[in-house]
């Protein structure tokens, strides 16, 4: 029997990216997004590959996460992996500056989506048992603070301790919990940042080579089929291009 995988955020970036390696790989795939129309042409596109079930819906939304996986139809029904990709960060201003309703936006998406599909999908998940994984799309923000991430750095940080927390709650079912924290990477989260600004988006990615969305397709599908025994606890990944800088020291005149 193909193994089935759930990914959340599915129609762009490193979502859409798992989904076709995932489907290349012949898993059953259940995808879920905001934008029925992409989900619609991305079912067209990887039905002859596998099977696809895809769900119109936002992971903010608690009572539409729990009535769309209620009742899963057969081969859906047993799921194997939850890839928790869907987040996003608002805004590149200073705290003092910075659109409250942009800070509850990422507070709601990257922490309480989160956490509402997970706690929805672990019965499933538990049942499944050895072998089965939780991923989680963390971010280096989560461990490198910069300025202008303020609650983004914040969301991902729980993102992070909420995996290795959740690890310890599954001991014993056989559920493996990981956290893949990428870094500088290319692709339409930063024009969503930026409210569509194509030239901050061109001049971040200038000469990096930065990650992209098929390097953390790779990894995911790396990190599923991993051994049983085995768990990736955190993986952080950069672009050979980024590293540290160091510590900002602010002098008086």
């Amino acid at each position: 029997m193909n193994k089935t995988v759930v990914i959340t955020g599915a129609t762009s970036g490193f979502g859409l990216a798992a989904a076709h390696r995932f489907a290349d790989a012949g898993w059953n795939l259940i995808l879920t997004g905001r934008r029925e129309a992409r989900l619609t042409d991305i079912v067209a596109e990887l039905s002859v590959k596998c099977s696809v079930l895809a769900i119109t819906l936002d992971v903010c939304d608690s009572d539409a996460v729990r009535q769309a996986f209620e009742q899963l139809p057969a081969p859906f029904d047993h799921i194997d992996v939850l890839i928790n990709n869907a987040g996003l960060a608002l805004g590149t201003e200073p705290a003092s500056s910075a659109n409250l309703s942009d800070w509850h936006t990422m507070i709601d998406t990257n922490i309480k989506g989160l956490t509402t599909v997970t706690h929805t999908l672990l019965p499933a998940l538990i049942a499944s048992g050895r072998g089965s994984s939780v991923i989680n799309i963390g971010s280096i923000a989560a461990n490198w603070p910069y300025p202008g991430g303020n609650v983004y750095c914040g969301t991902k940080a729980f993102v992070e301790q909420f995996s290795l927390a959740l690890r310890c709650d599954l001991a014993g079912t056989g559920v493996r919990v990981s956290c893949l924290a990428p870094g500088l990477s290319e692709s339409e989260f930063t024009l969503v940042r930026t409210g569509g600004n194509q030239q901050a988006y061109d001049a971040l990615y200038k000469g990096t080579e930065a990650i992209q969305p098929n390097d953390i397709a790779d990894t995911l599908l790396w990190i599923a089929q991993l051994p049983a025994h085995l768990n990736i606890n955190t993986l952080e990944i950069m672009p050979v291009s980024q590293s540290w800088a160091p510590f900002s020291i602010n002098r008086d005149a």
